[in-house]
């Protein structure tokens, strides 16, 4: 048989020869015209080793925690104090213990309220230090101003501030203006991510030619056209990846409102979970730890949600990064 009559049989690669020895995949990788050399791109294959190794140790990392909440969340509390932390025991009580969570179980907080608290601090705080981030980069990469380096260079400089630095100070401020025991007490300080600020700043730089916004400028367009119509579908992948950073940064906040608020009704899951996990010591044998786990579980299950929603996005978001200048 020819190797044009292969080709229109649709096989791509004639049959080995009799007694010829077989081809690794490798060595067909090699002799693909289309195939880039690993040298080109000065790495080397022990490096590369190196690199799945720690990536192997950081994804084992991550996931432990995550397999052990998820084998104790089915357990009794007899069972996640006495047996081994990652196997199942019996009974199976994994809805049992979700019935339980969304009730009173520890005396000071609803779980249900938590929850719902959660959400609308990370959705109006993430959303919002999208919006604020998005036009602040924009405005950083596209507008020049006088002090426009000096005045990136101060924002980029408060990640260097830790929050327990400001904590006195940021309390004393809330006193003064009233946010204590305020939803808006946790949701003005999650719309400033300085993060945001410049990786906006950084996509825009890199993805939204100036050549662009200066053609529709001469076209006659207004800014909020040029920025809504030109530079933001531009700008879409580093849009999600800061909504994905923003919406879990508020998600896991702890310290901010445990800072800010003393009414239970008021407290996100963390604090929530973490108050539960206090008053577990001194809960008088009732069976609180299962409660506790599960909360742990489903508090994860939606950022787990959300990143497989907006996961090629943020990946997209990731890569245009990394080759910014």
């Amino acid at each position: 048989m020819s190797v044009a009559s292969l080709e229109a049989n649709g096989d791509s690669e004639p049959p080995a020869r009799e007694g010829a020895p077989a081809r690794s995949k490798r060595q067909r990788q090699s002799e693909d015209p289309g195939a880039v050399p690993m040298h080109i791109y000065g790495i080397s294959r022990g490096t590369v080793t190196l690199l799945t190794v720690l990536c192997a140790l950081f994804s084992l990392f991550t996931l432990v925690p995550i397999a052990w909440i998820l084998v104790n969340s089915t357990k009794t509390q007899g069972n996640i104090l006495n047996s081994f932390g990652f196997w199942f025991a019996s009974p199976f009580e994994l809805f049992r213990n979700f019935g339980f969570l969304f009730q009173n179980v520890a005396g000071d907080g609803v779980y249900f309220q938590w929850f719902l608290n959660t959400l609308l601090y990370a959705a109006v705080g993430g959303v919002g230090a999208t919006a604020v981030s998005t036009l602040a980069g924009y405005g950083f990469a596209r507008f020049q101003f006088r002090g426009v380096k000096a005045l990136f260079a101060f924002v980029v400089a408060a990640l260097l501030v830790p929050l327990t630095a400001i904590t006195y100070p940021l309390y004393l401020v809330y006193a003064k203006a009233g946010l204590i025991n305020s939803i808006w007490g946790m949701i003005f300080p999650s719309l400033v991510t300085p993060v945001g600020v410049y990786l906006m700043r950084t996509f825009v730089n890199s993805y939204v030619p100036r050549e662009l916004i200066d053609a529709a400028r001469v076209d006659g367009a207004g800014e909020l056209k040029i920025f809504f119509r030109v530079a933001l579908p531009l700008m879409v992948p580093g849009f999600m990846t800061v909504l994905l950073i923003s919406v879990v940064g508020v998600w896991n906040n702890y310290f901010l409102p445990f800072i800010i608020f003393s009414k239970n009704n008021l407290f996100p899951l963390t604090v929530g979970l973490g108050v539960w996990a206090t008053r577990s010591q001194n809960s008088g044998g009732r069976a609180i730890y299962p409660q506790i786990v599960m909360g742990g579980l489903v508090t994860i299950i939606p950022l787990i949600l959300v990143f497989l929603v907006i996961q090629r996005r943020w990946r997209g978001g990731l890569l245009l990064g990394s080759f910014a200048n």
